[in-house]
Formats: structure tokens, C-alpha cells, sequence
């Protein structure tokens, strides 16, 4: 198997400035935000956003609010009898959900399966103003009309690659590689 990097730790690191500057762009600032991000790997992403988004406003009008947070959906997942998966993890939000806007955050958006289970924990947890998406990588191939907001890098590939994100804080490095004839 051939594996090619794709996104090294500097494209990663523009790639999660631009989103967060369009998340708050969307937005109109901080106000009303939460970020959730979708384990493993959307957690790290989610932190990494709030964080930048907080450093741009904290320079732009001095605010600073707890706007990150973690959304489990294991449970919601569609598929868990053909493949089970890893254990539930906690979900943990930044306040109440009621009337906010709420960006779904995960590593790659590939059949749309895990948003949809994200949609359906979520619609258990309040009612948000208004839900988007932001993703380091969209691979396509989706099975469900689903469309992210906010992208990293759009990244076509064959169903048979693998795409494997790796973040620092998890895996000791950040890159985004293609592994080639993987299934």
C-alpha cells in the first residue's frame, strides 16, 4: 500500500485560521456560538477552533466565552450492528444548546452517517437556532444529502482510500495522509 501526505501540521494550522475566521464571519462574532466536536478526532478540532476563534476575538473586541464542547453519537449511529464501534465516549456542552447556533465539528466528511447520528443527538439536547458543519476534510462520496459549511480541503478519492487525520494531542503529529488501495 502506497501512503501519500496530503496536509502537513502547517496547511492544518491555515486550514482551522480560515474556518474559524468563516465561523465568525457566519456568525457575526461569538455571540450565540457553540462548537461541538464529534470524538475522537472533532474533539481535538473543535478545541483547536475555539481556541483560534477566542485568540481573533479576544484581539477584535476583548471577549471570551467556554464555547466548545463534545457530542458523543455512538448510540445514534445507523450501523452499529454491522460495525461496532468504540465505546461511547462523554458528551459534554458548553451550556444549553437552546436558540444558539451550534457547528458540528469532525475530522472527514465522507458518507454523511456520523452527521446524521450527530443531527439525531443533538435534536435530544435542544433546539439550536441554527446547526452548521465544518470539517478538515471532505472526501465526497456521500450517501446522505449532506453538505458541510466550513472545509479544510476538499479531497476527492477513490472508495477505496483510506484517508487517516492525526493530530498531535492524539497520535503525537499532525498530518492528513491518503493510504491507496486500502478498503
Amino acid at each position: 500500500m502506497v501512503t501519500r501526505v496530503v496536509l502537513q501540521q502547517a496547511d492544518i494550522s491555515r486550514a482551522l485560521t480560515r474556518i474559524s475566521h468563516e465561523i465568525l464571519e457566519s456568525n457575526r462574532g461569538i455571540d450565540g456560538l457553540a462548537i461541538l466536536g464529534i470524538p475522537t478526532r472533532g474533539v481535538v478540532l473543535a478545541r483547536r477552533i475555539a481556541e483560534s476563534i477566542q485568540r481573533i476575538e479576544q484581539e477584535a473586541v476583548g471577549a471570551s466565552a467556554d464555547i466548545v464542547g463534545a457530542l458523543d453519537v455512538t448510540m445514534y449511529r445507523d450501523d452499529l450492528a454491522r460495525n461496532p464501534t468504540r465505546a461511547p465516549q462523554p458528551t459534554s456542552l458548553p451550556g444549553p444548546i437552546d436558540g444558539k447556533t451550534v457547528v458540528l465539528v469532525d475530522d472527514v466528511l465522507f458518507s454523511g452517517r456520523t452527521i446524521r447520528a450527530a443531527l439525531d443527538a443533538l435534536s435530544d439536547l435542544g433546539r439550536p437556532r441554527a446547526v452548521r458543519l465544518a470539517v478538515l476534510v471532505d472526501r465526497g462520496h456521500r450517501e446522505l444529502p449532506i453538505r458541510a459549511d466550513f472545509v479544510g480541503k476538499n479531497l476527492p478519492s477513490a472508495a477505496s482510500e483510506r484517508i487517516f487525520v492525526r493530530f498531535a494531542e492524539v497520535d503525537g503529529q499532525d498530518a492528513v495522509t491518503i493510504e491507496e488501495g486500502g478498503a
